[in-house]
């Protein structure tokens, strides 16, 4: 497996007092590597990721683009060679970065041919994604639950205390999915934000979990439609990210009634801050002033 963290040598630049200083230091960076998805033996897509729990995310993906619902649909899931070639021996090496999932339904072959949902970055019209969600999905948002404002924002506090990678190079996104108690039940890291939304998804699915009713999604990051859509996806009726939400996530959470959460600021001291996007009901504000 590869490493999640490189080290490098930079120049420093600072201004102090009006004058400019220049030096040279180690630093850590946050390693970005393909990761090729292949389907029943075909290329199903090629993602950037952070290294490591990549049967989580490949599990999330699949699962997020409607591929597969339950751990029973993956038969096999295993390491192929990679494009690099042994100098010494001729023979292609496993460079862990090729994976081939197996499935137990032959149907889902001429898939690989398929479109896949569209991100913001592709210019899709709005409509058109949140069809795409509406067809594939198989839960329904539940209103079953009213969460406290103060469990959001200690569960806040705590994920940023569990992104050892970030602490280090502060160069990747974090998610988590978090019980009503506040407890994160699982934290993964990744350069993408979408990636680690998969690999916390895709740690349910292997651990039997879904539909995600009684939990919500903490992203360290700010709310993209195809963060919004794999959390509906995966029946989580809320969640909460620590930056912006964009107006796509925004239309679609209030489409399929999952609670949006912005901005979720929290200090040491156990104040903070949040933004409601959408569907308010889901959080008490019984005591709240003004």
């Amino acid at each position: 497996m590869g490493r999640v963290t490189d080290s490098t040598r930079i120049r420093t630049v600072r201004v102090r007092d009006g004058k400019l200083y220049a030096g040279r230091k180690g630093d850590h960076v946050a390693v970005e590597e393909p990761l090729d998805i292949r389907l029943n033996g075909q290329q199903l897509s090629l993602t950037m990721r952070t290294p490591g729990n990549d049967v989580e995310l490949i599990h999330g993906f699949l699962h997020a683009e409607g591929l597969i619902r339950d751990r029973e649909d993956v038969a096999e899931a295993r390491y192929c060679d990679g494009a690099v070639v042994d100098a010494g021996s001729g023979f292609a090496q496993n460079t862990y970065n090729v994976m081939d999932f197996t499935t137990t339904r032959p149907q889902l072959l001429p898939q690989v041919a398929r479109a896949f949902t569209t991100t913001s970055a592709c210019g899709v019209c709005g409509a058109e994604s949140i069809d795409a969600v509406r067809q594939k999905s198989r839960y329904t948002l539940l209103q079953s639950w009213v969460a406290d404002p103060h469990v959001i924002l200690r569960a806040a506090r705590e994920l940023s205390d569990q992104q050892a990678v970030f602490a280090r190079t502060g160069g990747v996104h974090a998610a988590a999915l978090v019980d009503l108690e506040g407890n994160l039940l699982v934290v993964r890291e990744d350069v993408g934000r979408h990636n680690a939304v998969d690999k916390v998804i895709g740690w349910a699915l292997l651990e039997d979990r879904l539909p995600l009713r009684d939990c919500f999604l903490l992203v360290s990051s700010r709310a993209s439609f195809e963060i919004v859509q794999k959390a509906c996806m995966a029946g989580i009726p809320l969640v909460a990210c620590v930056s912006a939400a964009s107006s796509l996530a925004v239309e679609t959470a209030r489409e399929f009634g999952q609670t949006l959460v912005g901005f979720t600021r929290a200090r040491e001291d156990g104040d903070g801050r949040m933004n409601l996007y959408t569907h308010p009901e889901r959080l008490d504000l019984s005591a709240a002033e003004g």
